[in-house]
């Protein structure tokens, strides 16, 4: 099991094994048994119904491969048992065929938290990066290494540093949620492979010039001192909001509130963010239940802010009222 310090720092390991308490004592058990474990559990898959002329058993020894990296490999120093690893699901759809074994891929990344003593979890991260451009030949091993991200080949080299790059992403959101500020390594490890990503012709999200909305801004958005209240509200509306709502709804909604009240000011500051729209793209769907059954005054205000953040659900939100 995870050790930690009983008030944790900005860069003290989060205090993981509360997240686990309400699972049955014989899933502890087995659990323990397996104190060493990775940090990710991610269910994979790779479909390519787009893809015509090659061999569709690569895609499956594809999926395999991506299945072994990603729940194999050690990304933290920090021991986990088998029972607090984070649940993400990556979907890998290649579409394109570009020849030499290089293929064109959309990737949906989704991770989710289970919230203290209940049954439920919410989600930390569902986005899609339309720019996953790689070379795989069946068998070839996956490799990345953060002192080494790009290897001889950088085609090669994308697909594994984009995986880790998300990895690094989730880990940041995981643990910023359950210790102020306790992502910052994580997100400086996918700055590093930002700041080293391979290049070519085919490959892009990397760059700021390619677009507002890629694997550059959304990192640059969780390092950017403009956005250090960000920080503030993954922890606030986790530890002192989702979590404390089975004991106290209304102080848990309050603090819920409070994020709102934060991420309402970056808003205003910043407009149109990447970092925001990542924010409610996993958790518009969550607010709209946590609001639902609030007092009319703060159920009409959570409308108000929700529908001018976000502005893709803002008639949902306006129904709220």
């Amino acid at each position: 099991m995870k050790t930690n310090s009983p008030r944790p720092t900005a860069h003290a390991p989060r205090p993981r094994p509360m997240r686990y308490i309400f699972l049955a004592f014989s899933f502890w058990l087995l659990a323990f048994s397996s104190a060493h474990a990775q940090e990710i559990r991610a269910n994979v898959t790779v479909v390519a119904g787009q893809v015509t002329g090659v061999d569709k058993k690569v895609f499956t020894t594809l999926q395999n491969a991506i299945k072994e990296f990603l729940n194999n490999r050690r990304w933290t120093n920090d021991s986990y048992t088998v029972g607090e690893r984070i649940e993400c699901n990556f979907m890998l759809n290649v579409q394109q065929d570009l020849g030499s074994n290089a293929y064109k891929a959309a990737l949906t990344i989704q991770a989710t938290r289970p919230v203290f003593n209940s049954g439920y979890v919410t989600s930390l991260l569902n986005t899609q990066d339309n720019n996953v451009a790689f070379r795989y030949v069946e068998f070839q091993p996956l490799e990345f290494s953060d002192n080494r991200v790009v290897a001889n080949d950088p085609m090669v080299s994308n697909l594994t540093a984009t995986l880790a790059y998300y990895v690094y992403i989730i880990l940041g959101l995981d643990y910023d949620s359950f210790s102020p500020r306790g992502g910052d390594d994580f997100f400086k490890k996918a700055l590093n492979i930002v700041s080293n990503a391979p290049d070519g012709k085919d490959i892009a999200g990397w760059k700021a010039f390619e677009g507002n909305r890629n694997r550059y801004w959304l990192q640059d958005n969780l390092l950017n001192a403009k956005f250090s209240r960000f920080h503030d509200v993954m922890y606030q509306y986790h530890r002192q909001g989702l979590d404390v709502m089975y004991d106290d709804m209304n102080k848990g909604r309050a603090a819920v509130m409070n994020s709102l009240n934060m991420l309402y000011a970056i808003q205003q500051d910043i407009p149109n963010s990447m970092l925001l729209q990542t924010f409610f793209t996993a958790k518009s769907d969550e607010l709209l239940k946590i609001f639902s059954k609030a007092p009319p005054q703060d159920k009409s205000r959570a409308a108000q802010m929700l529908a001018q953040m976000d502005i893709t659900n803002a008639n949902k939100y306006q129904q709220m009222k």
